[in-house]
């Protein structure tokens, strides 16, 4: 059974199931046997049954007498649960998710940035303060990177206090975990920090239309960086491509 650290065979087993049914393992309609989950995964069926509760309360599932347990139509998901997310963005996600995000992000974080010149306090101020110091000290780990770059988002959400606006914060995770981890893990990335302090000062002077400018510098910059890391790709394909040898003919 694939682990899962820090997770109980349950949580093992809706994080597998989960990953298998986002990828596509089991297109919509098919019905699951958790017979076969059992010797798969190598669990009980208390473990499956409750594994395939969940998943069913994230929409991904549902169990009618004489059918059995079968996966729900992609329109029927519960698509901003955090788990579903990150699944969609933890193994390879596809340009129509990533593009998804980014128009999201385009929609949501100018405006909490609009809110938060308005609103922030000395508090909020100091939280972006420590997540734009602990960008600057990750220097080239990647992870830290990441990690720093999601504390100050976050805390730019929450400088807007709006309940329901800092909720956002799940798909604006999703969308910059997923895109962080390929530029950041890419290595070539232009240097963010400048922007991000440019949108702190915005807040921080309570000026909204300059923290939006910020923002969609910020947007842009991000776009940029991931199109052309994944334009390296494509010239890295190709040129593998290019480069292998030709199958030999049979004599």
């Amino acid at each position: 059974m694939v682990t899962h650290p820090g997770r109980g065979l349950h949580g093992q087993a809706v994080e597998e199931l989960g990953r298998r049914i986002i990828r596509g393992d089991y297109p919509p309609g098919s019905v699951v046997d958790p017979v076969k989950f059992e010797t798969e995964l190598g669990v009980s069926k208390t473990v499956v049954r409750e594994a395939l509760r969940v998943l069913a309360s994230k929409g991904l599932l549902e169990s009618k007498q004489k059918r059995g347990t079968t996966i729900r139509p992609r329109a029927d998901w519960n698509l901003l649960d955090s788990d579903l997310l990150r699944w969609q963005g933890s193994s390879a996600p596809t340009d129509g998710f990533l593009e998804d995000l980014a128009e999201v992000r385009a929609i949501v974080e100018p405006a909490g940035a609009r809110l938060a010149a308005a609103r922030r306090t000395p508090a909020d101020l100091d939280a972006l303060r420590r997540a734009l110091d602990a960008m600057a000290a990750a220097g080239a780990d990647a992870e830290a990177m990441v990690e720093a770059d999601l504390a100050f988002h976050r805390a730019l959400l929450d400088a807007a206090h709006n309940e329901l606006l800092s909720r956002m914060e799940v798909v604006i995770e999703a969308g910059l975990r997923v895109r962080d981890r390929i530029v950041h893990g890419a290595r070539h990335f232009s240097d963010s920090i400048p922007v991000h302090q440019e949108l702190l000062d915005a807040v921080e002077a309570g000026d909204p239309d300059a923290a939006v400018a910020a923002v969609d510098s910020l947007l842009a910059q991000a776009s940029h960086d991931l199109a052309a890391v994944q334009a390296q790709d494509d010239r890295d394909h190709h040129d593998d491509l290019a480069t292998d040898p030709l199958p030999e003919e049979a004599p």
